[in-house]
């Protein structure tokens, strides 16, 4: 047996790190109620164990699956055991970002009644790759990276059990270089005690050159990188934008979610000024959904090299932000009868392209002004052309 399965938590205090869930799911057995849940947050955090150990506090029966192997059938099978019965099982669904959206929505009546407790666990950010049926029925808690401290402890913990050596550069190194992953720094452990039992810096360092991913997808680093980059693109510097997106790649990032905020970044802060930067991010975000890492470092670092050197403008960012706004608080503007298909004061409707493309006519009965152009780069063109058109 594996250090990582012969030291995994029995109970609740026995889980490194994560104090806060622990604390509210202590709340939940207490009171003999479990919410459908989803764990998000970087490998080795405690998100298989924390549903185990609530599995054994509640006397559920506990299924683990797959969510890149699971069929709809294995869901339906476990259901149909406890049919009648006083028991439900704990369905523990790992990797959940793996279902398909009719895979997910197969979850949603079974969780609707109440047929089992449903809980998955992911790396990626629910938001992005769980359904809004889903979200809206279950709680999702973040889990974090555990901290120096927390592997300490456990490090401690398996030290008191199993008698071994090991000096304080190998034992700093185990734990930084694992990164907050639990599971990790007992693998590491375990193939070190396999060489020697006297644990050392240099049999640490052939067994793993390098350090783990920063768990970049969870803990604090991701938030400051991907903050970095972002206003490193919207500076328009191309050297940090790079190191940033090499940071984030280095880490493990999901190119997906580099893509995603690439997307976002040319609507936002590049907009009309140069309209083609969101036809290149949105292929970007496409195609490395079909090619990973490597290659994928390829394909983000030309998005990033094009959004960097692309003229800035926010323009419909604070166009689209003033008419939301304004929908908000305002009281709502009644629509013109004669744009409306079902009224009879359609025939009233001037059809543009029977003047020419362009007529004088009253889309909305207040006067608003939401779009003030910057006349950066290509919005300049734009501005020519909507004022060659109503002229």
């Amino acid at each position: 047996m594996d250090l990582s399965t012969k030291f995994r938590p029995k109970s609740l205090d026995d889980i490194a790190g994560q104090k806060d869930v622990k604390q509210i799911f202590a709340k939940f057995i207490e009171a003999k109620k479990i919410p459908h849940s989803l764990f998000f947050g970087s490998a080795g955090c405690g998100k298989t164990t924390m549903a185990k150990v609530v599995a054994s506090e509640m006397n559920y029966e506990f299924y683990e699956l797959d969510g890149a192997n699971l069929k709809s059938d294995d869901i339906r099978k476990i259901i149909a055991k406890f049919e009648g019965s006083l028991y439900k099982p704990l369905i523990f669904i790992d990797e959940f970002h793996r279902l398909s959206k009719t895979q997910q929505e197969i979850l949603l009546i079974p969780m609707e009644t109440n047929q089992c407790i449903i809980m998955g666990a992911t790396t990626e950010n629910p938001k992005f790759v769980v359904s809004s049926g889903i979200r809206s029925r279950m709680m999702i808690f973040e889990f974090m990276p555990l901290s120096d401290d927390d592997l300490l402890n456990l490090l401690q913990r398996v030290r008191g059990k199993l008698k071994f050596e090991i000096d304080e550069n190998a034992k700093n190194y185990l734990i930084s270089s694992s990164s907050g992953d639990a599971r990790s720094m007992l693998n590491l452990l375990d193939f070190a005690l396999t060489v020697d039992k006297s644990v050392s810096l240099k049999t640490l360092q052939i067994l793993r050159s390098q350090r783990q991913s920063e768990g970049a997808s969870s803990s604090d680093t991701h938030y400051e990188l991907i903050s970095a980059m972002i206003k490193s693109l919207r500076g328009s510097d191309i050297d940090a934008s790079l190191y940033y997106l090499a940071r984030l790649i280095d880490a493990g990032e999901e190119p997906g979610f580099l893509a995603r905020r690439m997307v976002i970044l040319a609507s936002e802060d590049i907009g009309n000024a140069n309209p083609n930067a969101l036809n290149l991010a949105t292929n970007t975000m496409q195609a490395v959904s079909k090619i990973g890492y490597p290659e994928a470092r390829i394909i983000l670092a030309q998005c990033a090299v094009y959004l960097a050197s692309s003229p800035k403008s926010n323009s419909s960012y604070n166009a689209i932000n003033l008419a939301l706004d304004f929908v908000r608080n305002q009281t709502p503007l009644n629509v013109p009868k004669y744009l409306i298909n079902t009224d009879p004061a359609k025939k009233n409707y001037l059809y543009p392209h029977d003047f020419g493309g362009w007529v004088k006519q009253d889309y909305i009965s207040k006067d608003l002004k939401f779009y003030e152009s910057k006349k950066i780069g290509f919005e300049k063109t734009l501005d020519e052309w909507i004022t060659k058109i109503k002229s």
